[in-house]
């Protein structure tokens, strides 16, 4: 091999391995950034007593700080939003898992999506009634099947199939969502009232890869009746993510959130219209409030940016700042 030819060869592999290097640097250079919400409704301070307001806080925190570490590390977002919603799951503070509301007939019915925004891949679940922790359900859904959604004794024989973990319906009772039950049972009797206390637990990360996910699970509607479904395991309502433009999870009237498609409008003003995550939040929210529906979303788009828009008068969230710290808030003027 001639000298000029030997010089050629190398500056090509030369900048074949600067390529290569500048590619992983930039595929690294994505800063790692998650989101929650533990529900959206009247959250009033003067409601909330000093040690009960500690709980939601320091929950909250726990559960942001468990997918946070996976992302800062470098794990998935995948991985990083089933940590948070497990353990909201695993709280009775919150709608969905041990907290689940109680149905007119005072059973659980659990809901759950989970969303991977890099393959458009989802994975939903609804009326599991046995399972400890619906989000696991879903991703397995998403990933062991050529389904989107299972529902009700079909997604638990599945769930048995994948070894997933079973309880025993009791492990679900709260007192405090018992008596949320008889409550609204007497107001249903009294002024023939529509169900209440929704709410829903959330999460949206980002991780290093620039890849983003989006779960959510939920307790439903207290005093439910006739199977009813809400938006959470209604891929493009309450939850949704894709790389291109953001990820989605969604808390509040549920009905409302289906007409709307929550989660699928935000993402889809952001592709056709341009707007910035924040506006295309508050926008679609805004046409929910227009139409009678009440709550919020949190949202993250892949550049990092976030939007927890809500028109209720609290929502439990809590996200990582551009700093790394964290952030939690509950009522709406804070």
């Amino acid at each position: 091999m001639n000298k000029r030819l030997f010089n050629i060869t190398n500056l090509f592999f030369s900048f074949l391995i600067l390529s290569v290097l500048v590619t992983t640097t930039a595929a690294q250079s994505v800063t790692p950034r998650i989101v929650i919400h533990g529900g959206a409704g009247t959250i009033r301070k003067e409601q909330m007593t000093p040690d009960r307001e500690k709980q939601y806080r320091e929950k909250l925190t726990e559960a942001l700080m468990a997918g946070y570490n996976i992302v800062k590390q470098g794990g998935t977002s995948l991985d990083a939003v089933i940590a948070s919603v497990r353990i909201m799951e695993d709280s009775p503070l919150f709608n969905a898992g041990k907290g689940a509301v109680f149905t007119n007939e005072g059973t659980n019915e659990l809901d759950a999506a989970i969303m991977d925004g890099a393959s458009l891949k989802a994975g939903a679940v609804a009326v599991l009634k046995r399972i400890k922790n619906p989000i696991d359900l879903a991703r397995l859904v998403m990933e062991k099947s050529p389904h989107v959604m299972m529902i009700g004794e079909g997604a638990e024989a599945f769930a048995k199939q994948q070894g997933v973990e079973f309880v025993d319906p009791s492990y679900f009772r709260t007192e405090e969502r018992w008596q949320q039950l008889q409550r609204a049972k007497e107001r249903d009797q009294r002024q023939g009232a529509l169900p209440d206390k929704r709410g829903t637990v959330g999460a949206v990360a980002l991780d290093r890869n620039g890849n983003l996910a989006a779960a959510t699970s939920s307790g439903g509607m207290t005093n439910k009746k006739f199977g009813r479904v809400g938006d959470v395991p209604i891929i493009g309502a309450g939850t949704y993510a894709n790389n291109n433009t953001c990820g989605v999870s969604a808390t509040g009237a549920g009905e409302y959130f289906i007409r709307s498609v929550v989660a699928h409008d935000i993402s889809a003003m952001m592709e056709y219209k341009g707007l910035p995550l924040k506006q295309a939040a508050e926008l679609v929210i805004e046409k929910v409030g227009k139409l009678g529906g009440d709550g919020g979303v949190i949202a993250l788009d892949r550049n990092g940016n976030i939007a927890m828009p809500f028109n209720t008068s609290g929502m439990y969230r809590a996200y990582i700042d551009e700093k790394g710290n964290a952030v939690v808030l509950i009522y709406k003027d804070e």
